[in-house]
């Protein structure tokens, strides 16, 4: 308990300081959304308008520490203001609306990468030299060589733009009225499968080199052999003597994946024009919509923090040698 104490003292102080980061990086940027529009209407707006603007969108002439006292109440009541690129819809609205797409996108894919990337490191470390261990690996680091936005145009190329088995864009057919029916759940489906195919692309080949190298380090230990020696089979000590502990520094890897897949599709979310967080930051940047761009930056710190923490309660529970 003291354990998870610390640590949870340990992350609360660092979303204080994300969040501090994250109100001061704005600020030190020239200009702001409301001198942009001023610049695009040649001047010609009156200063009583541009007064206006600047008030109604919280963009006041403040000292420094008040501003940020009111932008800690501002994240503590979870009221981020309006978005300027969709005004008058808050911020929250926006996030709420793009998060689900983002998180079944980033989940399923790291769940799928996992499984199929640690069954592959598995087996081919401990049947070592054979073919699966050779070429597999090698092959799976040369697709995941390739740069993220680069697998995605030429799949998107292929299937979409050439061949025509897939959507264009979008996470769901837009002449379909959303509801939770089998026909609005397939298209959802459908429309995902080829950002599905480029994140799991991009992510198998660490899940493959982290469970093979952990599991070469585990098959030379002294109880691995003492297995053998008793005649238990190869499928017994693989699965339950060397995989659970091999699987301890999976757990790390899994929560820093999990932790940066909300941020990891900005540009997979772009080529396909998936409505989730990725192209929603590239939107906001783009229109200088700076409490937006706050929310979502946020966010990503804010995941990556909560991940890290539940990967240290987990680590402890696994491995009961780290609890003294």
């Amino acid at each position: 308990m003291a354990f998870i104490l610390r640590r949870l003292v340990f992350y609360s102080v660092a979303i204080f300081v994300a969040i501090t980061f994250n109100f001061i990086m704005p600020r030190l940027m020239p200009g702001d959304p409301v001198d942009a529009m001023f610049a695009a209407a040649g001047g010609k707006l009156p200063p009583e308008t541009l007064a206006a603007y600047q008030e109604m969108l919280g963009f006041v002439d403040a000292p420094l520490w008040q501003q940020y006292l009111q932008y800690l109440k501002s994240v503590v009541t979870f009221d981020l203001g309006p978005s300027i690129m969709l005004f008058p819809t808050p911020v929250t609205q926006v996030l709420s609306n793009t998060l689900p797409w983002t998180v079944f996108l980033a989940g399923t894919a790291t769940i799928l990468a996992i499984f199929i990337g640690c069954f592959i490191g598995l087996y081919a470390s401990y049947n070592r030299g054979g073919f699966v261990d050779k070429y597999v690996p090698v092959f799976w680091q040369f697709v995941a060589s390739m740069p993220q936005a680069v697998t995605a145009l030429l799949i998107f190329f292929v299937f979409a733009l050439t061949l025509k088995w897939f959507p264009l864009g979008f996470g769901f057919n837009p002449d379909m009225e959303p509801a939770v029916t089998p026909g609005f759940i397939g298209t959802i489906l459908y429309h995902a499968v080829l950002p599905l195919v480029t994140l799991v692309l991009s992510m198998i080949a660490t899940w493959v080199f982290t469970m093979r190298n952990s599991m070469v380090n585990v098959l030379g230990e002294d109880y691995i052999a003492m297995a053998k020696a008793k005649g238990l089979s190869a499928r017994r000590i693989m699965t339950h003597y060397a995989a659970r502990n091999a699987i301890l520094p999976v757990v790390t890897a899994v929560s820093m994946a999990l932790g940066f897949a909300v941020a990891g599709q900005v540009f997979i979310e772009t080529v396909y024009n998936y409505p989730g967080v990725g192209q929603l930051i590239i939107k906001a940047v783009a229109a200088r919509d700076y409490p937006l761009m706050q929310a979502c930056f946020l966010l990503i710190v804010i995941c990556v923090l909560i991940a890290n923490f539940i990967a240290d309660i987990l680590y402890v529970w696994l491995d009961p040698r780290l609890r003294k």
